[in-house]
């Protein structure tokens, strides 16, 4: 482990340490729970444990004992998912929803390469945690019961992101390639394993777990991400913490983008060089 990593480390083991000895139950509670959680993971090294605990995954651990009370709530599931896994209703909302996207990709495609011009990384949503956002798909504006989220994540060339973690987990994250190539260079990474977008374009997993996307070639990937309900038995009450957590959110959301522009339909794009 490194300086840089033994420091971060400390700005969290003092503070906790203060409270541990100030109010010892609730350090034990974010103490039990952070462990549980980062558990999950299938591997442990030193780097990950300090992002964890004091990089950006900070927020998740913060989150862990409300994360822990949705793995109460909802159907247990290995950290990636298959479509026909879940319940047929929700099945048939998210395939309905993904059909939207096959239609109309050559058209969708199409806006957001106008808007993107040489931003490195772009990001349309079209809901977000339930309140529409982008209205260009009409398809999207309406209610939904278990999609929560729809947006499109655009790179440029040679773009990837950092290993990070997804803060909540009341959700599970789908994603859909629509620019997918036969190139070992476009994947995802998640807990340490690759998915290669030429196998399968459609991919589902829990985002809590550290990943990274990467577009390791010349060129636009754009991959749709959709937030879900996790399987359950109490989608009402899931409901309501979507609405708590988009009132509790949706001031701070920009914190989690801060590194993607937005792709507004009055941007007026810088076109992409060859265009």
């Amino acid at each position: 482990m490194n300086f840089k990593a033994v420091r971060r480390l400390l700005r969290v083991v003092l503070p906790l340490a203060v409270l541990f000895w100030l109010v010892p139950w609730i350090a034990a509670i974010f103490t039990v729970c952070g462990l549980i959680d980062f558990a999950r993971h299938k591997r442990f090294d030193s780097s990950l444990i300090a992002k964890y605990f004091s990089g950006n995954g900070l927020l998740t651990w913060l989150l862990s004992p409300i994360n822990l009370f949705f793995d109460l709530i909802s159907k247990r599931h290995a950290y990636r998912m298959q479509l026909d896994e879940f319940p047929e209703e929700e099945r048939q909302e998210i395939e309905g929803m993904l059909q939207v996207f096959k239609d109309r990709q050559d058209e969708i495609l199409e806006d957001l390469k106008s808007r993107m011009g040489d931003k490195r990384r772009g990001m349309v949503f079209y809901r977000w945690y339930d309140e529409r956002g982008d209205q260009s798909i009409p398809e999207f504006n309406r209610d939904f019961k278990y999609i929560k989220t729809i947006g499109v994540s655009i790179f440029n060339g040679q773009e990837k992101t950092s290993l990070h973690f997804g803060p909540l987990r009341l959700t599970i994250r789908v994603l859909y390639n629509m620019t997918a190539r036969q190139s070992d260079e476009i994947f995802i990474e998640v807990n340490g394993d690759k998915h290669f977008w030429h196998d399968d374009p459609l991919f589902i997993f829990d985002d809590t777990i550290q990943h990274r996307s990467v577009n390791g070639e010349e060129g636009l990937r754009a991959c749709v991400f959709v937030d879900v309900l996790r399987p359950s038995a109490f989608t009402g009450l899931q409901n309501v913490c979507v609405k708590i957590f988009n009132i509790l959110l949706s001031g701070i959301n920009r914190v989690f983008y801060k590194n993607w522009d937005m792709l507004k339909k009055t941007d007026k794009a810088t076109p992409a060089p060859g265009e």
